[in-house]
């Protein structure tokens, strides 16, 4: 049975991010909301708790898992970004967008794609994500959360706990989040591709979807 947290959407109750914190520490997989919708999330370096993320999701090794970070001084300690890439970068964040960008050795080779060795990162504008990351000390592995064979994900805390209280062991709940993914930016390239255009807008960034 996952715990349930109720917490403010802007002014986060610290003890309750605090007891969030712990069961991420102790390889606990929560439900956290983001500002594209919520996730499932873990430590970083648990790989019992990257597993069960992936059961839980219904997706394999191939799927780009996500690192959630504070801020870009943050997320450049985990990718390798060059001068263009952070240009871009710095107009993205915080924001619903994630980037593709070569792992540094930081990142555990189990969650870094097999074949490519890159990594999804992202830093949310989110003040309950922010909190709990803050409170946590590092990123988060994340993925959106879409219940396995469907195409939507999950913005209601509700449902999220009827649906996963058995499978998960936390729901932080602030409210309905937006229902719309991330937009996915490739950056491994000579130039930015992107793979899925979300909530996060493309022209923010002097980008299209052609």
């Amino acid at each position: 049975m996952s715990q349930y947290f109720e917490v403010h959407p802007e002014n986060p109750q610290p003890r309750l991010l605090r007891q969030a914190a712990q069961i991420l520490h102790g390889g606990g997989v929560c439900a956290v909301p983001t500002d594209s919708s919520y996730a499932l999330v873990c430590h970083l370096d648990d790989k019992a708790a990257a597993e069960a993320l992936r059961r839980i999701r219904g997706v394999d090794e191939k799927h780009h898992l996500t690192l959630l970070c504070r801020d870009l001084s943050e997320l450049a300690s985990y990718a390798r970004v060059d001068n263009r890439q952070y240009r871009l970068l710095k107009l993205a964040t915080p924001g619903p967008y994630t980037f593709i960008l070569e792992a540094t050795k930081e990142v555990p080779r189990r969650l870094s794609h097999p074949s490519r060795r890159t990594i999804g990162l992202r830093v949310p504008d989110h003040a309950v994500t922010q909190a709990l990351l803050a409170e946590l000390g590092q990123p988060l592995l994340a993925t959106t959360l879409i219940p396995p064979g469907e195409a939507d994900p999950l913005n209601d805390p509700e449902d999220i706990r009827a649906q996963f209280e058995k499978r998960i062991q936390a729901v932080v709940d602030a409210g309905a989040c937006q229902r719309a993914p991330t937009t996915v930016i490739d950056l491994t390239g000579e130039a930015p591709v992107v793979v899925r255009a979300g909530r996060g807008e493309l022209a923010r960034l002097g980008l299209s979807a052609d």
